[in-house]
């Protein structure tokens, strides 16, 4: 009797407890999240689907500019194809401050536009009828913003090498790519296919994504022309120009669909380093090709182009500046030893090939999508070529990184990310998911699956959810609820009292419940605990519960 009003007692103190720490959490993240509430007119242009965006589809870019390194300016055009969905009379183009548009014609006439921030509205004279594929051509120039601390906080990075070339990269994912030209900057409507020509001064290179198809010397103005052609869909921040004093070696690579063309491009000093490094894309190739089907843009190929920061993931252009080093500039972001196996700029950016720009999200919102499924390539790569204890050692041992400060999902509709948790909480939830379906064979279907069935597609985070849940067959959605969209992990409680243990989530979302591998007393089993109490009971008298490390959890007993 007085054991149970102890265990009464503990259960209504933890409850107290439990209580409190909810209400101070609930205050602070409430504040947290209302110091990103801050949005303008500005965020709801540049993130929504407004009426001057919805009414067309896009077909194709021409982007067309000259790059002047001296004064770090740049000046062109863009060809914009579109198909009419339904009549409309004005279209949005977005390109930021303080970048300006001088021209805008369709059907060699020009046309009269307004600029609102980085919005312009055109008035378009011809009668847009659904079905028409039309185009506008878009003429621009100015002084881009200058990238501070690429790639994070993005732009144009004017830099030189060691021989005081030019060495010129942009990087614009969050910001977008209307920081530097003008184009329908928002996720989700990609492009079909894409022209870039880009020029340069003679003695340098640019390097673009797709395939170059023409380099053109212009003698008068001692500039050359690169010109390159993506004859994939492409998301906005993909698009990349790349300039420097390029030396350029190339292989190849036998996948899934067939012989792939890989094409390096590196400062000349750094040609024999590369050459030893980077021999790690085909080991990427091989594990990625494996976890989640084949390279998703074999028409373009596959480059890495070396520039002044530290990476991206361009698509079919994927950018390096990790020093030729294995781990992250060298350092191990798991502490495990394991992040030293691999180039984490050649992996991690790589693996963006197929969460990122094979499928896209549609909202910057679901970035998630990008991150947490690419951050946990890094354990796939390993699981691959070390084994899965290797992988799952390393994804638990990023859980130092994670922060729970606001959801990873961000706010919809304004250009909004959510918490850089996206990287590693996500990839710990994606883990601790493998764990649940406990059916690798499964799991390795449904990683493949998504990028099959969402193929050069832009999502949302409804959408990935529900394929994960129909193709695994578990009901998943309380996890993705609580580790998405909310800062708290759960504290699975436990207490052994007479001949049993009793069990139960707190610190959770309301009807949040998982299934669970634990061992008691040494045997392993698989319970599904909720915020009510459940019970197994024992049948021997030593009494102890270790839970799975690959749970995501907090565990506490109660005495």
């Amino acid at each position: 009797m007085i054991n149970q009003k102890r265990f009464i007692l503990n259960t209504l103190k933890s409850t107290l407890i439990l209580v409190l720490f909810l209400a101070f959490h609930s205050s602070n993240a409430q504040l947290l999240h209302h110091n990103h509430q801050h949005f303008t007119e500005q965020d709801t242009l540049r993130g929504s689907i407004t009426p001057e965006r919805e009414w067309w589809d896009l077909k194709y870019y021409h982007l067309d500019i000259e790059v002047m390194p001296n004064e770090k300016f740049i000046k062109g055009s863009n060809i914009i194809e579109y198909t009419v969905l339904k009549e409309y009379q004005v279209i949005q183009v977005d390109l930021q401050e303080p970048m300006i548009i001088t021209k805008v014609t369709q059907a060699e006439q020009e046309l009269k536009y307004k600029r609102n921030g980085n919005a312009f509205f055109i008035d378009l004279k011809k009668k847009q009828k659904v079905g028409e594929v039309n185009s506008i051509k878009v003429y621009y120039e100015g002084n881009p913003k200058e990238a501070v601390k690429a790639p994070w906080d993005g732009g144009f990075t004017w830099d030189k090498d060691e021989n005081g070339n030019d060495f010129i990269a942009t990087s614009c994912q969050g910001l977008g790519a209307s920081v530097w030209w003008p184009l329908k900057d928002h996720m989700y409507d990609e492009v079909d296919s894409m022209r870039i020509s880009v020029e340069v001064p003679q003695h340098l290179m640019d390097v673009s994504n797709g395939r170059l198809t023409k380099v053109e010397k212009n003698r008068k103005k001692k500039t050359k022309t690169y010109h390159w052609y993506v004859t994939n869909p492409i998301n906005n921040y993909g698009v990349n120009v790349n300039i420097g004093d390029y030396a350029h070696f190339d292989d190849r690579y036998k996948g899934e669909k067939g012989e792939l063309t890989l094409d390096y491009y590196v400062l000349k000093p750094n040609v024999e380093k590369a050459k030893v490094q980077f021999q790690q894309t085909k080991q990427m190739l091989e594990a990625f090709e494996h976890w989640f089907g084949p390279y998703p843009f074999y028409e373009d190929g596959f480059k890495l182009v070396e520039v002044p920061y530290l990476g991206m993931e361009h698509q079919s252009s994927v950018t390096y500046g990790n020093q030729f080093k294995n781990g992250y500039l060298g350092r191990d972001l798991s502490q495990t030893g394991w992040g030293l196996k691999f180039d984490f700029i050649i992996i991690h950016e790589a693996g963006h090939e197929w969460f990122a720009n094979n499928i896209t999200d549609k909202d910057i919102a679901d970035m998630w999508i990008h991150e947490s499924f690419t951050a946990y390539s890094e354990s796939l790569f390993l699981d691959y070529f070390y084994g899965k204890e290797a992988g799952q050692e390393y994804v638990r041992g990023t859980r130092s990184s994670i922060q729970n400060d606001i959801p990873i999902i961000g706010t919809y509709n304004v250009n909004a990310e959510g918490s850089g948790d996206m990287y590693y909480k996500g990839s710990n939830m994606l883990n601790m998911m493998r764990q649940i379906v406990d059916n690798d064979s499964l799991w390795l279907s449904t990683l493949r699956g998504l990028n099959e069935t969402f193929y050069h597609k832009t999502v949302d985070t409804e959408e990935v959810e529900g394929y994960m849940i129909q193709k695994t067959g578990k009901d998943l959605s309380p996890i993705f609820d609580q580790y998405l969209r909310s800062t708290i992990i759960p504290t699975l409680e436990y207490r052994f009292f007479g001949d049993a243990v009793f069990y139960r989530f707190v610190n959770c979302n309301e009807g949040f419940e998982m299934e669970v591998d634990v061992e008691i007393n040494g045997k392993s089993q698989r319970i599904k605990a909720r915020k009510q109490w459940q019970t197994v009971t024992l049948e021997e008298d030593v009494k102890t519960l270790e839970v799975n490390k690959n749970y995501y959890i907090s565990v506490m007993e109660i005495k």
